[in-house]
């Protein structure tokens, strides 16, 4: 784990031009600083695009092993009570090879924020097909369309939680739900529960879009598919 608590936002920043992850960060970092939780805060990364964030933020950062950053940050949070334990993971982080540990993580109620950035892809290796790819999205591992089922991570886990959980999705477009929801999932883990956020990100560089068009990939096709709010 590494001080970094003089680091600017953004310095050294790896993300491919039009992502959502700074965005995320972004909020993130905009609610810790409002509510004074910076030193608090531990934020741990899984392996993919998210693990581009480890130096982005001007709080104590660490990487993990692939799938591993729902544990591991557990563990952390068992250690260290007073912590804000946050993991940072892509969709296919969480909910593939993650999954095991995410579910009952969830079941038992763990009190840290999982942040979930789901962009339909396995972003950092080519933009293969993930669990939330969407029904004919094309994709170097689905040049057709992908004909399997596409995956609700946040409705899923909704059905096993405590009814104390936080469990929301937003998208990276509109930033007033989404630091209303960093809010609430934050006073969830201190309230000791579980909280998860899932949000709708950018990846204009695996599907292959410009401009305008991102955006209304986001807005007509994931959010045709993925309803944003708090999961009831």
């Amino acid at each position: 784990m590494s001080e970094n608590l003089t680091t600017p936002i953004g310095r050294q920043a790896k993300f491919c031009p039009g992502c959502g992850h700074p965005i995320v960060l972004m909020m993130l970092q905009r609610i810790l600083k409002q509510h004074n939780l910076e030193a608090q805060a531990v934020l741990g990364l899984d392996i993919g695009c998210s693990l581009l964030a480890w130096n982005y933020l001007p709080i104590n950062t660490f990487q993990t092993h692939h799938g591993r950053v729902v544990p591991t940050m557990v563990g952390f949070k068992r250690a260290r009570k007073n912590s804000l334990a946050i993991a940072y993971v892509g969709d296919g982080g969480a909910y593939a090879i993650g999954w095991q540990s995410l579910f009952h993580a969830a079941l038992r109620d763990e009190p840290v924020l999982v942040i979930v950035v789901n962009n339909t892809v396995y972003g950092m290796t080519g933009g293969q097909s993930a669990p939330t790819t969407l029904s004919g999205q094309k994709t170097p591992t689905s040049p057709d369309g992908f004909t399997g089922n596409t995956m609700y991570g946040p409705e899923i886990l909704h059905q096993v939680s405590n009814p104390e959980a936080f469990i929301a999705r937003t998208a990276v477009n509109d930033p007033k739900q989404m630091l209303d929801f960093l809010d609430k999932a934050i006073k969830t883990q201190q309230a000791g529960h579980f909280a998860l956020i899932e949000f709708l990100s950018f990846c204009p560089t695996n599907w292959r879009t410009k401009g305008i068009d991102t955006v209304k990939f986001l807005e007509e096709r994931l959010k045709s598919v993925f309803k944003v709010g708090e999961i009831k």
